[in-house]
């Protein structure tokens, strides 16, 4: 990925000097602590979580000025964050930090109520940056992702929810989206910081859902929903 969209060399202080209080929700601790310490003493780090239930804990107890938040978690996702949070705390920014670049996570969590969709890809600088003006109140994406958004909120013949698709929780559709592409079980797993077992389980409850019997079927599925 490139750079995050319009992040320019600036300073990663809010205009009154102060630096922003950031809760970081992320299932995987050693992404957590790499996080960490990346954006060093640019932000300070108030508190993190692993899964739906904690995230919402944390960021009532600590009132950051923003939630870096992962798409994918235990327990609903961070749409379910988003939902559960911007109900009792609607000052509160978020910005999604997520190794998926589909088109639905991202339009989904937009439409949940975060400020900005970054890719896992991104550098530490860029990030800090990103953190800063989402904190600020603009909105902030990597620039392909940007376009989806675009899209999503423009089109006034916008297609209908598909019901099959809607069956799905986000981390299935992300392995769908991988096994579509003609991934292997590990290396969905390697992408994805998930055990093969988990992939396994996954495709097997994506199958049971869609009705269908083995991945080629699958990948017709999603190749003729554009999903791949």
């Amino acid at each position: 990925m490139g750079r995050v969209q319009d992040v320019e060399e600036q300073s990663t202080t809010f205009s009154d000097g102060a630096i922003p209080r950031v809760v970081i929700v992320d299932d995987h601790r050693l992404f957590r602590s790499g996080v960490r310490g990346e954006l060093g003493d640019a932000v300070e780090v108030v508190g993190e979580a692993g899964d739906v239930d904690s995230a919402v804990h944390v960021i009532g107890q600590t009132q950051p000025d923003l939630v870096l938040l992962d798409v994918h978690l235990p327990g609903g996702g961070g749409v379910e964050v988003l939902r559960r949070v911007l109900a009792q705390h609607p000052r509160i920014r978020f910005l999604a930090l997520s190794v998926s670049d589909a088109a639905e996570d991202v339009i989904g969590v937009v439409r949940g109520g975060a400020r900005g969709y970054v890719t896992k890809t991104i550098s530490g600088k860029e990030l800090a940056d990103a953190i800063v003006r989402v904190a600020d109140g603009d909105a902030v994406f990597s620039p392909r992702l940007a376009g989806f958004v675009l899209d999503a909120f423009s089109a006034t013949d916008a297609p209908p929810v598909d019901p099959e698709l809607d069956r799905l929780t986000q981390r299935e559709r992300e392995v769908l989206r991988h096994i579509a592409r003609g991934y292997a079980y590990k290396e969905v797993a390697k992408e994805l910081f998930i055990s093969v077992k988990t992939v396994e389980t996954h495709v097997s409850s994506v199958l049971r859902k869609l009705q269908l019997s083995n991945r080629h079927e699958l990948s017709r599925w999603a190749t003729a929903r554009r999903l791949v």
